[in-house]
């Protein structure tokens, strides 16, 4: 009788055992990933020396940008290595808004920064005097605008700077 209620108690310990580890993979699932690249809405300004070009919310994604003097290229984050997903950048939210409201940007392609540097905004171009300056929530971009990833809410702005 010992022997039998030990190996019941075996048997018993095993199915339980089993049950639980079968569980256990759900139970520490994780929720899957954002989808990358996803569509956000950030808020975004674009200042001239004199007047407002745009000011409102953008939708945008990551994307392929094109300007007259700097061709088509990848402006989604990735650029330089900068991540290691795509995602949403001020530059590509500029060419959105450009596009929504009609108004024209330009910029050199740098390769070796795989970024362009915004000249000109609404005819408003850079010189010795005075440039556009990019920031994200007050600060100063510390890399170019495909390669810095925003998030949803962020405020982007685009400024004329004069030097």
């Amino acid at each position: 009788m010992r022997h039998a209620l030990l190996r019941r108690c075996a048997v018993l310990t095993a199915a339980l055992g089993l049950a639980l580890g079968a569980a256990a993979p759900a139970a520490t699932a994780t929720a899957p990933a954002p989808r990358a690249n996803a569509p956000i809405t950030v808020t975004l300004t674009v200042q001239g020396p004199t007047s407002t070009v745009f000011d409102g919310s953008i939708s945008t994604t990551g994307h392929d940008v094109t300007t007259a003097s700097g061709g088509t290229h990848k402006c989604d984050g990735t650029n330089n290595g900068a991540n290691p997903t795509p995602g949403a950048t001020p530059t590509a939210a500029l060419d959105d808004a450009a596009q929504q409201q009609n108004f024209t940007w330009d910029g050199t392609w740098y390769p070796s920064f795989e970024d362009y540097f915004v000249s000109t905004i609404a005819g408003h171009t850079g010189d010795a005097t005075a440039y556009w300056n990019i920031s994200v929530n007050g600060t100063s971009t510390p890399v170019g605008g495909c390669q810095f990833r925003i998030n949803p809410g962020d405020e982007v702005a685009f400024t004329w700077t004069e030097l």
